[in-house]
């Protein structure tokens, strides 16, 4: 990646919006990086560990309401709690025409074990902010996210 000083020269990139998109970029691959090693722990990675986050907070979720909620189609969805199923980590009920997608015990176990272990590396990570920046910022994040909807 380009240094901040050769950026700074470089034109187009010398613009406050693509700097700070860069960096945004920079520092969730550095934050997503770190906790990619904190779920190898469980035998997770990140795609997997959302699921089990989504379905743990709203068990009874559909497919289609966990597809839209991570941003993928459901063909991804369906791939990943195929291997989720097959680890005894979610179980899928039909309902009629839809799936609703529930935590087994051992998914229920590694979901109360791994989410804290998560937040603590997060809130470790995001330690160097105060707590008034944090909030600007998850303010500031919200605020683009809604713009991108």
């Amino acid at each position: 990646m380009l240094s901040e000083d050769s950026r700074s020269r470089g034109g187009s990139l010398r613009r406050a919006s693509v700097l700070a998109w860069l960096r945004l970029l920079r520092v969730s691959q550095k934050v997503e990086r770190g906790l990619a090693g904190q779920l190898k722990l469980w035998g997770l990675n990140n795609a997997q560990f959302d699921v089990l986050a989504h379905v743990g907070a709203a068990e009874g979720i559909t497919q289609q309401e966990l597809a839209d909620s991570l941003l993928v189609t459901k063909g991804n969805v369906a791939q990943l709690l195929g291997r989720m199923e097959r680890r005894g980590l979610i179980e899928r009920r039909s309902q009629g025409r839809t799936n609703c997608l529930f935590l087994t015990d051992e998914g229920r176990r590694t979901f109360t074990e791994v989410v804290p272990a998560h937040e603590a590396l997060i809130d470790d990570r995001l330690s160097v902010l105060s707590e008034e920046e944090q909030k600007q910022l998850f303010e500031l994040l919200r605020r683009l996210d809604r713009a991108l909807e």
